[in-house]
């Protein structure tokens, strides 16, 4: 027989002993270890983000190089580099491609193709739609060296793939194409991510409206915009700001093209490694780097701003 006793001061289960300060949050832990806990992630965001980019800051106002007397006496020369870099044409040539590799890959490529599949997918069960996703997937977990190697070996002007399948031996497309070759590799790369966020929002799409809408006479086009596109537009907005500033930072290309040829697949991300690794110049390359920031902040304010403005409309 199990003999229940109670506690010799009355009080409850977890209750805070007596005299002890009332806690001020709701898990009851108090300030001081509730601050314990938040300690190890302060540390770990100021030692990798906070002081990177403060370093960054610094870099950009000094002429720093990777080798030479700036390295070991780097001086400070203000807003020079960012002057420099705003009046370079190499840089406004770099940000012009960057551009289009965001609306060619992103906004069209990833964001089309991903919605596509996925409200083709939206009414299929079974293999066929474990198949699609399964492929989709795969070339997004891929490691990017294994995936750039497939792609070469794809658009390769003597034996590649394309041109056999094609029938046009010797097209040199990265060579010819180079912005269209790494916006279709980009592209096949990270259309998993848009199908799936695409596949979650349109699963709270009521069938009966889809349905309803096709029995009035409604096109496809027509379902799409007055019934699908209303009901989704902050899955629309989330998923082409979360792949525009990705794919605007993306570095991969370079496995593909290095920048070139002559400059013409030569991505912002491209240009800053070969402008401050291979070139040494730290300094302008954090200049640069700096502006990159901006530029994804402004990105990021123009669709949040446009999220925000839709939900004051709801």
């Amino acid at each position: 027989m199990v003999q229940v006793t109670s506690r010799p001061d009355g009080a409850a289960e977890g209750a805070r002993p007596p005299g002890a300060p009332p806690a001020t949050d709701a898990a009851g832990l108090g300030r001081a270890r509730a601050t314990g806990f938040l300690v190890p992630s302060m540390v770990l965001v100021a030692l990798f983000l906070v002081v990177p980019a403060a370093w960054t800051i610094y870099l950009g106002i000094t002429n720093y190089r990777l080798t030479g007397l700036a390295a070991a006496n780097p001086q400070i020369v203000g807003l020079d580099n960012y002057t420099a870099a705003l009046g370079d044409e190499r840089f406004r040539a770099s940000l012009m491609l960057t551009l289009q590799f965001v609306l060619g890959s992103a906004v069209i490529g990833q964001a089309g193709l991903g919605f596509a599949i996925a409200f083709a997918l939206r009414e299929r069960r079974g293999p066929v739609r474990r198949a699609v996703e399964t492929f989709v997937l795969l070339a997004w977990i891929l490691p990017s060296s294994v995936v750039a190697f497939l792609w070469i070996a794809l658009l390769d002007r003597d034996a590649g793939t394309l041109n056999a399948l094609l029938g046009i031996p010797g097209t040199a497309w990265l060579l010819d194409y180079p912005m269209l070759s790494i916006i279709l590799f980009n592209t096949w790369r990270g259309t998993a991510f848009s199908m799936m966020l695409y596949g979650a929002a349109l699963e709270n799409v009521p069938p009966s409206h889809l349905e309803t809408a096709r029995l009035a006479g409604a096109s496809t086009w027509q379902q799409l915009r007055d019934v699908v596109f209303p009901r989704i537009r902050g899955h629309v907005l989330t998923n082409l700001l979360l792949i525009s500033l990705w794919t605007f930072n993306d570095f991969t290309p370079f496995l593909i093209t290095a920048g070139g040829p002559e400059q013409r697949s030569e991505i912002l991300p491209v240009y800053v490694y070969k402008l401050a690794l291979s070139g040494g110049e730290l300094g302008f390359g954090a200049a640069i780097s700096l502006v990159m920031l901006l530029i994804n902040l402004v990105i990021a304010l123009v669709y949040l701003r446009t999220l925000g403005r839709r939900k004051e409309r709801v």
